[in-house]
């Protein structure tokens, strides 16, 4: 069979490799894919993006299964354009995307149906969100109400971090319509985890716990970006809280969405914090998989991704289940110079270490040009490893990251700290 993977970041690299590992696939097209998927020869990169192209080449090539890789193209509508030409495809429509694609549909939606989350308002006009930071103080966090690539989201300190914040995007126009309306929310303490189902629309099936690491910088400092790194599981979340998890946000949110009138089938990715009580509250929904969250989970997939994905199209999800490596996965990314804000383009990767087995180099900004590979956005590979304890995998991951070299690299070196801390 032919599987048509949509987009062109690192998630989307694991996702075409891991189909690629299916002995039921002939071939794995990557829309517009990256140099990774140039360098894989189970792998053919297609130079398209919007969803009518993308439509038209699925059906020309006889595509037998599409699936969804980032946001855009979901709110977009891509999913209802597949759907309307009688093509397969994985991930949830253009209503039911908007549980990520705008923050005040997910806030109002988790109210409605009772998921525990962060107090919150939404604001338009920049004097009336400064007078209501004013009153309940900070921390605060500031959202951009629309999709800004991961970096839509201010966790402000103090009260002039938050006004500044305000100011940005409603003043500023820094993030242009996606900032034209902010939501402003508690600030919630704890310790974040993600939380990653397929959906078949009454079903759930949970793939493996992760943490990312959203903070630029080792110790959680600098700004927030796309993700610097995650590993798999993520110990925060014990047996006990997934079964809350899956009680409390889960099953309320695919039989919310179903109340509402809209059926949701795809990847849910239900971001949590998890406080000193144990209690989860959604930071937010995601209606993709992760990014790098994606990379160490299909590392750590030893099932037929392709099954479980036809599975969930073909509503079976109460049917299937996931076989995992027992081992733990971690990868860390390496940036370009001056992400998150500016990065650099176009500097030249010295030949990469070889992958194997145990550690897997997943691409996301980067480019094949006459030969030679280079950085093509700010997020630019992924280093992922398997290894016997979160230790072990950070030394494999690390070991190769240390055989990886361009110009104005940047990485954390702390990758799965808070795995590595005692637990009470």
């Amino acid at each position: 069979m032919k599987v048509l993977v949509i987009g062109g970041g690192g998630r989307e690299h694991a996702i075409a490799w891991r189909c690629a590992a299916s002995p039921r696939v002939k071939r794995v097209y990557v829309a517009p894919g990256n140099g990774g998927t140039a360098r894989d020869r189970r792998l053919s990169n297609v130079p398209l993006a919007r969803p009518q192209e993308l439509a038209e080449f699925a059906a020309a090539e006889r595509i037998d299964l599409t699936v969804v890789g980032p946001e855009a193209p979901l709110a977009a509508g891509v999913v209802d354009l597949f759907r309307t030409r009688g093509l397969r495809i994985f991930g949830p429509t253009q209503a039911a995307a908007q549980l990520e694609s705008s923050k005040d549909f997910a806030k109002a939606f988790m109210q409605r149906h009772g998921i525990p989350t962060a107090g919150y308002r939404s604001f338009t006009a920049a004097p009336e969100a400064r007078a209501y930071v004013n009153r309940r103080g900070a921390p605060i966090v500031i959202k951009a109400d629309g999709l800004a690539a991961g970096k839509g989201v201010v966790v402000a300190q103090t009260l002039a971090q938050a006004h500044a914040a305000i100011d940005d995007m409603l003043v500023g126009n820094r993030l242009g319509a996606s900032g034209a309306r902010v939501v402003i929310e508690d600030f919630l303490a704890g310790e974040e985890a993600s939380f990653i189902v397929m959906s078949d629309g009454r079903n759930a099936l949970a793939l493996a716990t992760s943490q990312d690491h959203k903070r630029l910088g080792d110790d959680d400092v600098g700004p927030n970006t796309g993700g610097m790194g995650a590993y798999s599981p993520a110990p925060v979340v014990t047996p006990e809280l997934h079964a809350r998890v899956m009680r409390e946000i889960i099953a309320p949110a695919i039989h919310g969405m179903a109340a509402d009138g809209i059926v949701y089938t795809g990847f849910l990715y239900a971001g949590l914090m998890i406080d000193a009580d144990a209690t989860p509250r959604t930071l937010e929904f995601n209606c993709r998989l992760g990014d790098p969250e994606t990379q160490p989970i299909m590392l750590r997939m030893k099932s037929d991704f392709v099954d479980l994905l036809e599975a969930a199209i073909d509503g079976r999800l109460d049917s299937a289940a996931v076989d995992w490596d027992r081992r733990v996965a971690l990868g860390v990314v390496l940036a370009a110079a001056g992400y998150p804000e500016a990065p650099r383009q176009g500097d030249p990767i010295a030949p990469l270490p070889a992958d194997d087995d145990d550690c897997v180099i997943f691409h996301a900004g980067t480019e094949l040009a006459d030969g030679t590979l280079r950085t093509s956005g700010g997020r630019v590979l992924c280093v992922t490893a398997l290894g016997d304890s979160v230790r072990g995998a950070r030394e494999r991951a690390y070991d190769t990251v240390a055989r990886i070299r361009f110009d104005g690299m940047q990485f954390r070196t702390d990758i799965g700290h808070r795995a590595l801390k005692p637990r009470a």
